[in-house]
């Protein structure tokens, strides 16, 4: 996916549900700096490391640990780095006990938040990977936590860049495999459990301005997944090219409104609306308005109360907010009349006629 656009530019399998490994950090680091920007948290609070991480997640577990001792306090960027650069199962656990008191009450504000970003389709029963029956994540959600992140908190996602971490006094390299191609990658996060759950990978570069999110899963091991991550980013740098479809503040359509002084609201694009083409490519752009109406007024003027949805050729390119381009004010006791029957008739007709 092409982060500043949304433009999907190949997708396969997006929205099956798959195991997600050790890529769940991305989601526990999402909730420690959403944590940290509101000032509930600072990176130099420390926190302790209880048996169950240590038993669960630390060296004696054989899996990604930063070796942290028991009973030691860390600090909370310690721990950051622990997840992001060695994806530390003891760090992770850490974080989710010190901040919600349990592993349990972590992941299900993990599940919670992720629903509050759009992405229902997360579900999280750890906060380390480990795996569960109902521990899920589709590949188009992961992307677009990942964009979510490395928008909302750069002061943050350049740990997932930092090459190595030294804890306890024992040196690891940074698990991501992008890392050390020359392709500008500069995060996030590996994950796997086993060879039947597959290799997994959330990454993200940048080239001359433009940043690439890449998310697969399912491959056959570490080699395998770090070659088709490579070859997909750069067949995406190499084969696409920008092409405005909106300018900011453009009129696209209008929306009806019920019970409102008027029975339509201009819709507008607030940001410029731009789409990745195949170079040389002759697909043909299509472009659909979807929101749940009609609008109850009142409305507000830059309210987002729709989507556009842009098509290449049959696949969905890209899904960008649409705003209200005025305010509509509540309508006179007659028009809210009218609206009510118009609406009542209508839906009459879907249930009675349609339906035939």
């Amino acid at each position: 996916m092409d982060a500043e656009t949304g433009s999907v530019l190949f997708e396969k399998g997006s929205d099956t549900p798959v195991s997600p490994a050790s890529t769940v950090k991305i989601m526990t680091a999402e909730l420690v700096f959403r944590e940290l920007k509101a000032g509930r948290l600072k990176l130099d609070d420390e926190f302790t490391v209880s048996e169950n991480a240590w038993r669960t997640g630390g060296a004696m577990a054989r899996g990604s640990s930063m070796f942290a001792s028991l009973n030691s306090k860390v600090r909370v960027e310690d721990l950051l780095r622990g997840i992001a650069i060695v994806s530390g199962n003891d760090a992770a656990i850490v974080l989710a006990e010190g901040i919600s008191g349990s592993e349990e009450a972590f992941a299900d504000r993990m599940t919670k938040r992720a629903a509050e970003l759009g992405l229902p389709h997360l579900i999280f029963r750890n906060s380390w990977g480990k795996d569960h029956p109902s521990q899920r994540v589709t590949a188009r959600e992961m992307t677009l936590l990942a964009a979510h992140i490395i928008k909302t908190y750069p002061e943050f996602y350049r740990y997932f860049a930092e090459r190595e971490f030294t804890w306890n006094k024992i040196k690891q390299q940074n698990r991501n495999p992008l890392l050390g191609m020359d392709l500008g990658a500069d995060g996030l996060k590996t994950g796997n459990i086993d060879e039947a759950s597959g290799y997994g990978l959330v990454g993200s570069a940048v080239q001359n301005g433009q940043r690439l999110i890449l998310t697969v899963y399912g491959l056959r091991n570490a080699k395998d997944r770090s070659e088709e991550a490579r070859k997909i980013m750069q067949w995406g740098f190499r084969s696409f090219e920008s092409r405005a479809v909106l300018a900011a503040g453009e009129n696209v359509g209008s929306a009806r409104v019920y019970g409102g002084e008027q029975m339509n609201v201009g819709l507008v694009a607030p940001n410029p609306v731009k789409v990745l083409m195949p170079r040389g490519g002759t697909e043909r752009l299509t472009a659909r308005i979807v929101y749940q109406g009609p609008l109850m007024a009142p409305v507000q003027e830059g309210a987002e109360v729709a989507r556009l949805r842009v098509y290449r050729g049959s696949a969905l390119a890209l899904e960008a907010p649409l705003v209200a381009g005025e305010s509509v004010s509540q309508g006179p006791l007659h028009r809210r009349a009218f609206d009510a029957s118009l609406e009542l008739g209508q839906s009459l007709f879907r249930k009675y006629v349609l339906k035939q």
